[in-house]
């Protein structure tokens, strides 16, 4: 079994952040989106991992060889960015007749990832929720085999949206689906989607079995980023040392990288700091700041700060006597 991660994407809906940064490598929790996906899957067994890398994709093969030694990666590039089929299609001399696990690197889930490896058949993730026309949506049998999938239908028939988790036993069907659709030019809203090539297979007779997944992190906006950030922090019980950092109040859960300075402030909850971070004398909670970045007297909260950021707020000395209400914006 090898793992599929496309990493190729250039992330517009986080930009500016995405500009200078790719959107797997934001920090998470203490970590990287790209490393809780890869340690998850590590950790059920999964060694080898082919990463289709394009927009900044020197940073996530350095980041890849320098903070996961233990696996085996292969990078592609993908110079033309045509969609996540036309991604998948470049590991196949890679992939080989193997069984390969596909995920997005830009989702990260909570499903029981030894289930869905023991599974007979292929599978697919799928998740319910209000607006699955925003997604691929899979069309669900009783017994839990998918009958057809469709990419951001109109008027989706089905709520299951599929959460970009593929496990794929038939392989060699996959990739004559894909160089099939490439080959016709078959694009789903001017793309070549990995949901055409599975209705493909699901023609050729491939059975494919849903599993639910039980949280679904879309880490492709800076809402449901803040969001995923505030659940994992909580999950994987991360704090800090409050010993560390005189004179300041840490409001757990936190987490805060190696080297951060933090003096006169208050930070938390639900807050994680790249490393070497500087925060003076300031106010920070439910946000996410990047590493080297440098904070002084500033409220901030629901944040997305970059890396090597300086902001600095204005320094305020007053002296307020009794029955007085000051509205400082």
């Amino acid at each position: 079994m090898k793992a599929i991660i496309p990493v190729a994407g250039a992330g517009r809906r986080l930009r500016p952040h995405s500009y200078t940064q790719p959107k797997a490598l934001i920090p998470l929790a203490n970590k990287t989106v790209l490393s809780i996906i890869i340690d998850q899957l590590a950790e059920a067994g999964i060694k080898e991992f082919v990463l289709i890398i394009g927009y900044m994709g020197d940073k996530i093969a350095d980041y890849i060889k320098k903070n996961h030694s233990d696996i085996t990666a292969h990078f592609i590039i993908q110079e033309d960015r045509r969609g996540i089929g036309h991604a998948v299609n470049l590991t196949k001399e890679i992939i080989g007749d193997d069984e390969a696990l596909i995920t997005l690197g830009d989702t990260i889930c909570e499903y029981n990832i030894a289930d869905v490896l023991d599974n007979p058949h292929s599978a697919i993730g799928v998740k319910k929720i209000d607006n699955p026309g925003n997604f691929g949506v899979a069309y669900i049998n009783n017994d839990k085999s998918i009958d057809s999938v469709i990419e951001k239908p109109q008027i989706p028939m089905s709520n299951m949206a599929m959460v970009g988790i593929y496990k794929i036993k038939e392989t060699n069907i996959l990739f004559e689906c894909l160089e099939k659709n490439i080959a016709e030019n078959v694009l789903t809203y001017g793309e070549l989607t990995i949901t055409d090539a599975i209705e493909c297979m699901i023609k050729k007779g491939v059975r494919f079995d849903a599993f639910k997944v039980d949280n679904w992190y879309d880490a492709g906006n800076k809402e449901t980023l803040l969001h995923a950030n505030m659940i994992l922090l909580k999950k994987f019980n991360i704090t800090a040392d409050p010993s560390k950092y005189q004179g300041s109040v840490i409001i757990p859960p936190v987490s805060i990288g190696e080297g951060c300075v933090i003096t006169s402030s208050v930070i938390g909850p639900n807050v994680t700091l790249g490393e070497n971070t500087i925060i003076e004398r300031s106010v920070v909670s439910n946000s996410i700041i990047g590493e080297y970045a440098n904070l002084s007297d500033i409220v901030l909260m629901n944040s997305l700060i970059g890396n090597d950021t300086l902001i600095k707020g204005k320094k305020r000395i007053l002296n307020i006597g009794d029955h007085t209400t000051i509205d400082l914006g």
